[in-house]
């Protein structure tokens, strides 16, 4: 392991230490996965973790969820948070986020407080600084503590961790829920979460990879790596993910040449 990262695992250790008991908002992603990994570690069964399922949460992350925690004999709790209960959520505003995480953070603290669990924490790292989340605003406002960020770990010294540790997720791709797949100011309904679920699993079914299919009404905007454009390209494949996209309820079909971009649709707060 390389001194620098050595030195942060160090820190990360010691803030684990400061701990006495710890809930884990474990989202089925590798940033959260390495945090219940880290922590099981230091404070053994002094740890529980807690997975959000609603319909903007792919159901594959829930699995994901479930098989960690079972590999590492960690008590599990899946609790539905009920987003979609919520107007001021359904609106997509631009604090959509910052919504929806007090919704779900509030709802983990409280089964976790019941359990004797009095800190939250979640998988937020360092590069998480970097782009608009106002989703952190709410973990800081209810106190959800962030050990991988306190302890200055990036994406890619989370994932060194998980390798190391060799867990599963430790090169799963980012997945952001499913309401990021709307502009900001588009209404989310169930409706609509499930088109965009079917669209992208008819893309991964045919082989592509960390895609997203963003929402703008009745047009479906396909991101890839670049590097996978020219297969979208190629028939039958083209046809058959027109087809497939079509009978989804989707009218017009394109692909970004830009390729994927995480957080695109923030680019419109830009703007303004």
């Amino acid at each position: 392991m390389p001194p620098s990262l050595q030195d942060k695992k160090t820190k990360l250790i010691q803030l684990l230490e400061s701990f006495d008991r710890l809930a884990v908002a474990l989202s089925g992603g590798v940033d959260s996965a390495v945090l219940l990994a880290e922590a099981c570690s230091v404070l053994g069964e002094r740890v529980i973790a807690l997975t959000a399922r609603s319909p903007i949460h792919p159901q594959r992350d829930v699995a994901d969820a479930e098989k960690l925690a079972a590999q590492l004999g960690v008590p599990h709790l899946i609790v539905d948070s009920h987003e979609m209960d919520h107007a001021d959520f359904l609106a997509n505003t631009r604090q959509r986020c910052y919504i929806c995480k007090k919704i779900i953070f509030r709802q983990l603290a409280e089964v976790a407080a019941r359990r004797g669990f009095s800190t939250l924490a979640h998988g937020a790292n360092a590069d998480d600084l970097g782009d608009y989340r106002p989703g952190m605003k709410a973990a800081q406002e209810l106190g959800v503590a962030a050990p991988l960020l306190e302890a200055g770990l990036s994406k890619a010294d989370v994932r060194q961790l998980a390798s190391w540790r060799n867990l599963a997720v430790w090169n799963k791709p980012a997945m952001a829920c499913l309401a990021t797949r709307f502009p900001y100011g588009t209404p989310i309904t169930l409706e609509n979460l499930e088109q965009v679920r079917r669209a992208e699993a008819a893309l991964e079914s045919a082989g592509f990879q960390n895609c997203r299919v963003r929402c703008h009404g009745n047009v479906a905007r396909i991101e890839l790596p670049p590097e996978h454009l020219p297969a979208l390209f190629t028939d039958p494949v083209r046809q058959r993910i027109l087809g497939q996209l079509r009978e989804i309820g989707f009218v017009h079909i394109a692909a970004d040449l830009e390729g994927y971009v995480c957080g695109s649709l923030n680019r419109s707060l830009n703007n303004d």
